[in-house]
């Protein structure tokens, strides 16, 4: 939904369809398809709207040494099993991460980017940071979003894409792979290319509408009450890593 639509006006929301975490009150759509939650991290006060696509599943395995072995493994310099030579074990790792107050449009994908480095195909980290808004309908494999930017809806970015600060994308608009945009401006077309400089002063308008958007985003009023929306703890922390 576009953050100036209905301005000062409520925009409803069914609680049934939404969960609702109480820790970083997060605000997630029961259909939304979020994959592999254990290595996507919330910012908080984040809106992920219906038919978003969240791919925390596409992460590249990590191999941390076992402290068990570790300490050994100087001594006896041998290898194998028994040998003290440490071993290899996979760990989780933060493959998306978002700040505060951002806004996932209504059938976006959001993955990491991925590319072949020495014949060895691996997904890498995207990170989001606070006041970022993500059209409909957009695909956002991006390296970096920066804060206070404003994705309009259809757009897709590339692999590896950094989008500076207080950006602004115009509907439709195609970044294509390994793009930087720098701060202050606004891009559009396909590809995409810079049309014009932002106001001074669109950081602190753009963090007002997304804080304005986060507080009409409420529960339709019902029978069923609040005790819907709200999710359990344990149910939160997927979706939710830090406030």
């Amino acid at each position: 939904m576009d953050l100036t639509s209905l301005n000062g006006h409520i925009v409803p929301y069914d609680p049934a369809q939404y969960l609702y975490t109480t820790n970083s009150h997060n605000k997630v759509s029961r259909q939304a398809k979020i994959v592999g939650s254990a290595n996507i991290m919330l910012g908080g006060k984040v809106i992920i709207h219906p038919r978003a696509v969240i791919r925390g599943d596409l992460a590249r395995a990590v191999r941390v040494a076992s402290s068990t072995t570790a300490a050994t493994a100087s001594v006896s310099g041998g290898t194998g099993e028994g040998s003290g030579q440490p071993e290899s074990k996979g760990v989780e790792r933060i493959v998306i991460s978002t700040g505060r107050y951002c806004v996932i449009g209504e059938g976006v994908v959001l993955r990491p980017p991925w590319r072949v480095y020495k014949g060895v195909f691996s997904y890498y980290p995207s990170k989001t940071g606070d006041f970022v808004h993500i059209g409909a309908n957009s695909v956002v494999e991006s390296q970096q979003l920066g804060s206070h930017i404003d994705i309009g809806k259809d757009c897709i970015i590339g692999r590896y894409v950094v989008i500076k600060d207080s950006v602004r994308l115009l509907d439709g608009s195609v970044v294509p792979s390994n793009a930087t945009i720098p701060s202050g401006q606004i891009w559009g077309g396909n590809p995409a290319r810079p049309l014009a400089q932002l106001p001074e002063d669109w950081a602190e308008m753009h963090q007002e509408r997304c804080r304005d958007y986060y507080s009409r985003f409420r529960p339709r009023a019902g029978p069923t009450g609040g005790a819907t929306a709200a999710a359990s703890s344990g149910a939160a922390g997927s979706t939710a890593r830090r406030e």
